[in-house]
């Protein structure tokens, strides 16, 4: 069973509890848009990771079956003690090359792109990462970790991180300075001078310790969230790509082969450049201005899109590429609607009705529902489901006239 499924369920749990705890304290760690598009990363994420995890996956195993220097013995409760550390040490270089190097920047900015800091800010991970994190893991391959428990560990190392992304809890006294704590993490998600490349381990801080990359957060200087040029939209999928598109018109532009491939190799912040400085007085966080019916519309649509997800991760090893790629394309094209309708696009009104309409008939004519038999009562709650969603579509914003 992918463990997804459990989790996806405690995830969401949890967020609703902070997002709670955080209204009765008064303080304001959530925008709904900002939570909605990092759930729709974390969608396109597991989605699309369906298919590039055999990826990197399947390099971990080639290599271990057939590279691998020495044999370990599955049993041992020291191989995976072992492993789990030895896999948090890789974690730190794949972290650290993440934010040092322009390729894997591309890749990795998507989870620094939400300019709040709360536990749905977690789940904003990329859908193209296992193209580029695999590498830093194939020496646990050469030493021979079993990939059940490179795997069973990855997903433990991966899980701890969740809980560190909040604002809730503060100074933790010597777990600080041991653990990545939500202390130490706040930072390494800061755009702050003091905060840029630090604090990238991912259950222990003290690789940052012995490599030199580790601050402590300072209490007299507040934190800005997010990246030095702003994504500014609630799309996941130019979310997911614009760096990338950057870093190709550059290359495209650059005089020589050689200086377009540096292009890829180099800084985020350039080849020898100083990190500029920050004025925290000028810092705005991303608004579309999004109007109250129009975030209503969004989290009904998130709710039948949730659902979609689920059968997505159930379904999805027993369809062939075409039927999956097909089932992953309608989901992306559920989340840029509700982008598109949180953003207030013009023509956000015309899409999101035809993409409601167009699922409510799949559901009635369609034999099966991506492999799936629904049963009669089934289809008529899930088309009457989304039909009376469409009472939560918000009309076209009306120019605003100007001042007489």
């Amino acid at each position: 069973m992918n463990p997804m499924l459990v989790a996806i369920p405690v995830f969401m749990s949890t967020i609703l509890l902070e997002a709670w705890i955080a209204h009765r304290r008064g303080v304001a760690v959530y925008d709904i848009p900002d939570a909605l598009t990092s759930l729709h990363f974390g969608v396109l994420s597991q989605v699309w990771g369906a298919f590039t995890a055999l990826l990197s996956f399947g390099m971990y195993v080639l290599v271990h079956d057939h590279l691998r220097l020495f044999t370990l013995p599955l049993e041992s409760p020291w191989v995976w003690v072992g492993a789990l550390l030895f896999y948090d040490f890789c974690y730190y270089w794949a972290h650290r090359a993440g934010h040092e190097m322009n390729l894997f920047w591309a890749s990795h900015q998507v989870h620094h792109s939400s300019e709040y800091y709360n536990l749905s800010t977690a789940l904003r991970q990329s859908a193209t990462g296992a193209f580029t994190s695999w590498p830093f893991y194939v020496v646990m391959a050469l030493c021979g970790v079993p990939p059940l428990v490179f795997a069973v560990v990855g997903l433990i190392d991966l899980l701890y991180q969740y809980w560190v992304h909040t604002e809730l809890v503060r100074k933790l006294g010597w777990l600080d300075r041991v653990f990545v704590t939500p202390s130490n993490h706040r930072v390494h998600h800061g755009q702050n001078d003091y905060c840029i490349d630090r604090n990238y381990g991912g259950i222990l801080i003290v690789w940052d310790r012995m490599f030199g990359t580790f601050v402590e957060e300072r209490d007299d200087e507040p934190i800005a969230y997010g990246i030095r040029k702003p994504l500014a939209s609630y799309n996941p999928v130019w979310g997911n790509l614009h760096v990338f598109v950057d870093l190709l018109q550059r290359a495209r532009a650059a005089p020589t082969l050689r200086n377009a491939l540096r292009i890829w190799f180099d800084p985020p912040g350039g080849r020898g450049e100083p990190v500029p400085h920050l004025d925290l007085q000028s810092v705005r966080r991303f608004d579309a201005g999004t109007r109250p019916e129009v975030r209503r519309h969004a989290l009904v649509q998130y709710l039948l899109l949730a659902a979609m997800v689920l059968h997505f991760l159930v379904t999805v090893q027993t369809l062939s590429w075409m039927p999956g790629i097909t089932y992953a394309l309608v989901i992306t094209a559920t989340t840029l609607g509700i982008g598109w309708a949180l953003e207030e696009r013009s023509f956000a009104h015309r899409f999101e009705l035809a993409r409601i309409l167009a699922t409510a008939l799949a559901f009635t004519l369609l034999p099966d529902w991506f492999g799936s038999e629904l049963p009669a009562g089934l289809r008529v709650a899930l088309v009457g489901a989304l039909l009376a969603s469409l009472a939560w579509l918000p009309p076209v914003r009306q120019p605003s006239r100007p001042s007489p």
